[in-house]
């Protein structure tokens, strides 16, 4: 586990995936503080998936502060695994992080349920047969 002031982090691997679950501010320099202890952990592991169970509170992000968060995290190793983003307390504007991470060439998608979250990292998107 790992914690600053504003939130802690408990990491566990469950396959090739890492779980990671948040608690604490929901503030934009602790989500951005978050993601690079996240990302530090994913350079260190190398998962193939990160499933991230966000118990922040508070006001939540802007569409604003999504876009600058996505773009500060641009090249800090998140572009490497599929990332699914639960929010079991309601998704608070969180779509828009999924709009532009999507964007920034991000294999992302957000959720409320995390057994939802965890069937999409196994199994993912899956491309309909050809005629």
């Amino acid at each position: 586990m790992t914690d600053n002031k504003a939130s802690t982090i408990a990491f566990a691997a469950d396959g090739s995936t890492l779980r990671a679950v948040v608690r604490g501010d929901g503030s934009y320099a602790s989500t951005l503080d978050y993601w690079r202890r996240i990302a530090a952990e994913l350079r260190e592991r190398h998962p193939h998936g990160l499933l991230l169970v966000d118990e922040t509170t508070g006001e939540p992000l802007s569409a604003a502060q999504w876009q600058t968060l996505v773009e500060t995290m641009s090249g800090e190793g998140l572009e490497r695994v599929r990332i699914a983003h639960v929010k079991p307390f309601g998704l608070q504007h969180i779509e828009y992080c999924e709009l532009f991470a999507r964007e920034a060439g991000l294999h992302a998608r957000v959720f409320t349920n995390e057994k939802e979250a965890a069937l999409w990292l196994r199994y993912g998107e899956r491309s309909p047969p050809s005629a």
